[in-house]
């Protein structure tokens, strides 16, 4: 399992038990895989969510007790147009595919450039390619934090879908201790595909690095 030290923590007098969201519809949607082929889903929108934004679960049938579970951020230059800059799109087509074939539920949320928005991660590109630097440095060149991301509405979904306990897919061990704050059980951590190319190697060694995340890379862990 993921360590969490380092995680952020849920902020201060934020209550799980005072901040509950209700399911708004449910929808079967055709998804299309990787292979070409066609799976239906779930797909779940939420009333009452703490930001107000617009997240989904979109849900794979599982006969498991105890569902495997990705939380997702929205990438749109990965996961639509398939930028080479990150590891999101990959990460979003592996699970797709993983829950389509096994079960499980993919939280889909609007949390683009880790927090900052579009047109933020948009300018801190232009930072990273005219300072050299890499992505925290560039948030924090912008007057953002490393990493603006609150995982609540996520645990605000699973209660919503009656899933107190969970495995998780992920490498980022941020989202194990949050959830785990917010009252979600992460029973076990999985850890998604390592997506690397020539284009990503250092993305994803600062997010190693910096970031915690638990990516092995040439064969070292870093």
């Amino acid at each position: 399992m993921l360590s969490t030290s380092g995680s952020k923590m849920p902020p201060a007098g934020t209550s799980p038990l005072t901040t509950e969201a209700a399911i708004r519809t449910r929808v079967e949607v055709p998804v299309n895989l990787s292979d070409g082929s066609w799976r239906t889903a779930e797909m779940i929108s939420f009333s009452g969510l703490a930001d107000g934004r617009e997240h989904i679960a979109v849900v794979f049938p599982s006969a498991r007790s105890v569902p495997l579970v990705r939380v997702h951020s929205e990438c749109l230059t990965g996961d639509v147009f398939g930028s080479a800059r990150c590891d999101c799109g990959p990460q979003l087509t592996e699970v797709v595919d993983l829950f389509a074939e096994s079960g499980g539920i993919l939280l889909y949320l609007r949390q683009e450039g880790r927090g900052i928005g579009l047109y933020n991660k948009l300018d801190a590109y232009r930072v990273q390619d005219d300072q050299g630097l890499d992505t925290f440095a560039a948030n924090r060149e912008l007057n953002f934090s490393d990493d603006l991301r609150d995982y609540l509405v996520a645990a605000q979904m699973l209660r919503a879908l009656d899933v107190p306990r969970i495995r998780l897919r992920t490498n980022n061990p941020d989202k194990v201790g949050q959830l785990r704050g917010y009252g979600i059980g992460v029973e076990e951590v999985i850890p998604t595909g390592i997506h690397r190319t020539e284009r990503n190697h250092d993305y994803l060694r600062v997010k190693a690095e910096q970031g915690g995340h638990t990516i092995e890379l040439l064969g070292e862990s870093i």
